[in-house]
């Protein structure tokens, strides 16, 4: 056959061989793509009649298009000799990997929810494998597993009847491989996707133990321990063996069908959340489906089971009405069982068997979190406070506590080229228990209506009501370019770790992003949020960088002017820059509405309260966001600025320290801590805490200096005085940090002309000059009246 055409497929070199024939490597000659050609066994399709038969079924099989099943690519006859050309799959089968014996726990893992997704995505279509074995799934290079030969076992007998144990195909037409074949199928039986699930637990089985589940050398042996004994459990041969996985493959292996999983997606489900980190420490299997597989029912079985049920109603009805151990509640209502009003979404894990993919599932996480915010009946915990939890073997339970939350959305993203597959699981946080499970699956330019579609779900398990404008929200999804949202998550990955390089490379990936698709208005957020977080975390100039943060919230909200996050962005611009309170008043309270669980548009409207004196306003807000984000430093950070801010340092001071509790190298916190024991006269322990904070900018240093001028240390003042003029002839300062250790010096003339200076610059640290109490020596000052004036601020 070396070097024969068979339709315009030239055959290269011999693949291997088998009972539904021989493989070939071939070259697509039309196509100009290599192919793995099947040469059927002479006489397979004795006639025309079965050849169109099998023409049929194999289109029908050629519409299996999935990252774990190798696609059919064409049927053919030429000269006498039918093929199948299929999906060329470069690596080894499991069956050679099995050579070496069990696998370990976590490649186990892997690849078995590979193989389930594959199975659930032909069962939906109704094909059924019927010879699931080592032998027909491959393992890439890379890690992804391959199932082989879908449905073709129905399609193709082998005309002989083979008598080892090891190859086995049963005669009177039954389609499958002995030692992997189920219960029924043995038995002639009509079989369903269950069948499938069998024989996927023989092979989990072999991965996990490195044998057989059923040992029997002779066919007549091998056929009765199948039909009629339990295996060897697991991990009486592979003692590293988990007990949920050795329950999930003993699961599979169930001779009654009624008793194995119901369907591949559950199963998937189960294999998911063990390989998941909490798994180690919460391993509850997930729930039954509530749709199970149809089963014929005899007539007599029908009668008995009306009249079981009629029993039934009739005891329950008497339970009700005498409403015996609380079973009123338990027929007609919830009862005892807690509603759910709050939850957290925990990092998705990556199961794409990349590192690299890292940032996709923490994006795909922080997306559906904020698609769930914008739910205002059910109080989401923030982005920051979840990923605390990546990678984390903390009971569910002692998480909850920790959230407060009532439920938890645990699940995984997995990434094959353009399709994304989520699988989120909900889970009573308390209890640990699981109450709903569901996999979806889209391609990466539908990725926002996947977020939706899961939000949604979860929505309708916790019997949230949904108000008009949110259902119009969330019903608001566009197509996206799946390289410009790449882009844009590895932007967002790089912003949240706040550092001056870090935002560099987040502008460099929203500036990708908007090459790729310049309609995209998330990319435009995330622009206006770093040129605006460079000016307080890292000295740079206002005028050069909040005017284009302002543009590009401006852009985002006329390209989606319902998007929480532009309107929240141009807020801090409006506030920042325009001192235009009204209007960031505005655009606040509007983000807020658009998104009520985002901690960062409370805190932030609380932090412009705290500026305007309105300190109780400011400080619900502030109370607001940390429910939000409560093991989050950043909320704490806030709340306790406000407190600084309202001369209420003693509650600052706690806030601060919480801050620093949870995050001991967050720099803004030792500073403002700093600040708070400099107002209460504890000097060294605000120098302790200032040099703490010596961060991207030079606030911590100013700050030193007002504490020195304060204390009596003028000459150490005075150094870090000339220290910044110095600094400023060279580079931007802020002129509020020197007009600050004039303050603390005494020389109201030197501090007024500096913070004249900020004027002209758009010094963005002006706006506190109503509330920030180093400014107290100069209240007096009617020039600093005047200031306070010019800025809109309240006496």
């Amino acid at each position: 056959m070396i070097g024969k055409i068979l339709g315009h497929y030239r055959i290269v070199e011999k693949m291997g061989a088998g009972g539904m024939g021989e493989v070939y490597l071939a070259h697509d000659e039309r196509l100009e793509r290599n192919v793995a050609l099947k040469v059927l066994p002479a006489g397979s399709l004795a006639d025309e009649a079965t050849r169109s038969r099998f023409r049929k079924e194999a289109l029908a099989l050629s519409k299996l298009n999935h990252p774990n099943i190798a696609t059919i690519h064409d049927f053919d006859t030429d000269g006498g000799v039918d093929f199948i050309a299929m999906e060329l799959v470069d690596g080894e089968t499991l069956a050679q990997r099995a050579k070496t014996g069990a696998l370990a726990e976590k490649d186990v893992l892997t690849l078995a929810a590979q193989v389930a997704d594959a199975l659930e995505e032909a069962h939906e279509y109704g094909i059924v494998h019927r010879d699931l074995k080592p032998a027909n799934v491959m393992v890439t290079s890379k890690g992804r597993a391959k199932v082989l030969d879908f449905g073709l076992a129905k399609l193709l007998h082998p005309v002989n009847s083979l008598t080892t144990a090891e190859t086995l195909n049963q005669t009177k037409g039954v389609a499958g491989t002995l030692p992997y074949m189920s219960p029924e199928q043995l038995r002639d039986e009509p079989v369903d996707a269950r069948s499938d699930i069998f024989s996927f637990g023989a092979v989990l089985y072999e991965m996990t133990t490195g044998q057989l589940p059923f040992q029997e050398a002779v066919v007549s042996r091998l056929t009765d321990a199948i039909l009629h004994r339990a295996p060897v459990t697991p991990r009486a041969l592979n003692s590293r063996t988990s007990p949920e996985l050795e329950r999930i493959i003993l699961k599979c292996l169930e001779k009654e069908p009624d008793r194995r999983y119901q369907s591949a997606k559950e199963l998937g489900v189960d294999l998911r959340r063990l390989s998941a980190p909490s798994a180690l420490v919460a391993t509850d299997p997930a729930p039954p489906e509530r749709k199970a597989v149809s089963r014929k029912m005899s007539r007599t079985a029908m009668v008995s089971t009306a009249g079981a049920a009629v029993v039934l109603a009739i005891l329950l009805a008497v339970f009700a009405m005498m409403n015996v151990g609380g079973w009123r509640q338990r027929i007609f209502g919830r009862g005892n069982t807690p509603k759910i009003q709050s939850l957290a979404v925990l990092p998705l894990a990556n199961l794409s068997a990349d590192p690299s993919q890292e940032y996709f599932a923490d994006g795909m996480t922080e997306e559906l979190i904020t698609e769930l915010a914008q739910i205002s009946g059910l109080r989401v915990i923030s982005r920051t406070s979840a990923m605390r939890y990546k990678g984390s073997r903390e009971p569910l339970p002692s998480i909850a506590q920790a959230l407060n939350v009532d439920a938890v959305i645990e699940g995984s993203v997995e990434r094959s080229g353009e399709q994304v597959r989520i699988t989120a699981q909900l889970i009573n946080a308390r209890t640990d228990t699981h109450l709903w499970a569901r996999s979806y699956q889209r391609n990466l330019r539908d990725v926002l209506a996947l977020q939706t579609e899961v939000a949604r779900a979860i929505a309708g398990e916790v019997q949230v009501q949904l108000t008009p404008q949110e259902h119009e929200r969330l019903d608001r999804t566009r197509a996206v370019n799946p390289a410009a949202y790449e882009a844009y998550l590895r932007g967002r990955y790089h912003w949240n770790f706040h550092t001056p390089d870090e935002m560099q490379k987040a502008i460099g990936e929203y500036q990708n992003a908007l090459h790729i698709d310049s309609d995209y208005p998330l990319a435009y957020v995330g622009l206006s949020d770093v040129y605006r977080m460079l000016t307080l975390n890292a000295d740079a100039e206002p005028q050069k960088v909040v005017p284009v943060a302002k543009a590009n919230a401006i852009k985002a909200l006329q390209l989606d002017p319902q998007l929480s996050e532009a309107h929240l962005s141009l807020a801090y611009a409006l506030e920042m820059y325009d001192w235009d309170w009204a209007g960031a008043e505005k655009e606040f309270k509007r983000s807020i509405e658009l998104s009520p669980n985002n901690p960062f548009a409370h805190s932030y409207y609380g932090r412009l309260l705290s500026v305007l004196g309105r300190n109780s306003e400011a400080f619900v807000q502030g109370e607001r966001a940390r429910e939000l984000d409560p093991v989050s430093n950043q909320a704490s950070f806030l709340l306790g600025t406000f407190f600084h801010y309202g001369r209420q340092d003693d509650r600052a001071v706690q806030e601060l320290n919480d801050s620093i509790t949870i995050n001991a190298h967050f720099w803004p916190a030792h500073l403002y801590l700093g600040k708070a024991f400099t107002e209460k006269r504890l000097y060294p322990q605000a120098l302790g805490e200032l040099q703490k904070a010596q961060g991207p900018t030079l606030q911590a240093l100013s700050s030193m200096a007002y504490v020195f001028a304060s204390s009596g240390n003028e000459s150490g003042a005075r150094k870090i005085l000339n220290d910044l003029i110095q600094r400023s002839k060279q580079s931007y300062v802020p002129p509020t940090h020197i007009a600050i250790v004039y303050a603390g010096l005494g020389e109201k003339d030197q501090a007024i002309a500096w913070l004249q200076k900020g004027f002209a610059v758009k010094d963005a640290h002006l706006e506190f000059l109503g509330v920030e109490p180093v400014y107290d020596s100069l209240r007096s000052d009617p020039r600093f009246a005047d200031m306070i004036a010019r800025l809109g601020l309240p006496h």
